[in-house]
């Protein structure tokens, strides 16, 4: 029997033509002309084998095997991204594979406002951050130094708008905080808490008292001469926002705290401003910077005494006097 060998050579030719369109349409065609979007997650840790999977049986690519072949011909197996993204049966594997590799992911904007504790912070992202401690980064962040190592990160999560992925680990997470933290405090404050012999802790928990009490940026530059200058004479702070604090509350009505003062006041923690002298042990929440700078730049003044009525109006007096009669008339 003689094998001919010019049929086999033009019938493997053919073959392995049909076998390179068939893969060069997988690749490059996409799988429909459906343009919807869908929602697609690559997690951390997924390989990309697992990533080609999921591909599939989210109906957004013909077979794996054409998203496996090509990761691998291409060296872009290591490089995908964690995170979210945006994909449609429309795209070819390699559209796909080339928004994986480049991060193309879906910007999620979350913003903190002024003033959110880190309870409230995590609610907001859905995720838990309070196992990250000041230990974890002090390296990376000098202003840091300060602070406890073991202290949590609530006052230096910098209030603002921020956009993620959905990939990032919670140490990313806070690493973006930090560093925006990092950038807002200039040289010219850092060099004035040096001057005054304060520290940046010192700064920011005095920031997230004063952040609480008043809204006002001339009344929080006063605020904050009253209690330093309260602290200087070894005078309690007697702050209602520490209280609020230490009670998990995000505010107690004027009347509520009136009822309840005895037994709040009574309360055995040096977050109890009332009872201990100094500043609390740590920041109440995350302040933002006119009340950093408010607490690095106090404004003198011959007033002790301050309270906030509910429309936001904050009132002065120089004497406890002076203070209960204005509480009379302006608190109902």
């Amino acid at each position: 029997m003689t094998v001919d060998f010019k049929k086999v050579s033009i019938l493997a030719g053919g073959i392995l033509f049909l076998l390179l369109l068939f893969f060069w349409q997988g690749i490059f065609l996409p799988k429909d002309g459906a343009e919807e979007k869908k929602l697609f997650s690559v997690k951390k840790g997924d390989s990309a084998f697992e990533v080609g999977k999921n591909l599939e049986e989210e109906k957004l690519i013909k077979s794996r095997i054409f998203f496996d072949l090509y990761v691998v011909l291409t060296n872009k197996a290591e490089k995908l991204k964690a995170g979210n993204y945006y994909l449609s049966p429309s795209f070819s594997v390699k559209e796909i594979v080339q928004k994986i590799t480049r991060g193309q992911t879906i910007k999620i904007k979350i913003t903190i406002p002024e003033g959110f504790r880190l309870s409230q912070i995590e609610e907001r992202l859905g995720t838990s951050l309070s196992d990250l401690r000041v230990k974890d980064f002090k390296k990376e962040f000098s202003f840091l130094e300060s602070a406890p190592d073991n202290a949590s990160l609530e006052g230096f999560l910098f209030p603002d708008t921020y956009y993620f992925s959905g990939g990032e680990t919670n140490r990313q997470i806070v690493d973006k905080f930090l560093r925006n933290f990092d950038k807002q405090l200039k040289p010219d404050l850092r060099e004035e808490i040096k001057k005054q012999g304060k520290t940046i802790f010192e700064i920011v928990i005095m920031a997230s008292l004063i952040e609480k009490e008043v809204r006002d940026y001339n009344d929080k530059a006063l605020v904050s001469g009253i209690l330093w200058k309260r602290l200087e004479s070894r005078m309690p702070l007697q702050v209602d926002a520490s209280l609020n604090y230490l009670l998990g509350k995000k505010k107690l009505g004027f009347d509520q705290m009136r009822k309840e003062i005895g037994r709040i006041k009574g309360i055995d923690s040096p977050y109890n401003t009332y009872r201990y002298l100094g500043l609390p042990p740590g920041p109440i929440c995350n302040p933002g910077l006119e009340s950093i700078k408010a607490a690095v730049y106090p404004k003198e003044s011959r007033y002790w005494y301050y309270f906030s009525s509910s429309d936001g109006k904050t009132f002065f007096s120089r004497t406890l006097f002076e203070h209960n009669l204005k509480k009379a008339k302006y608190l109902h």
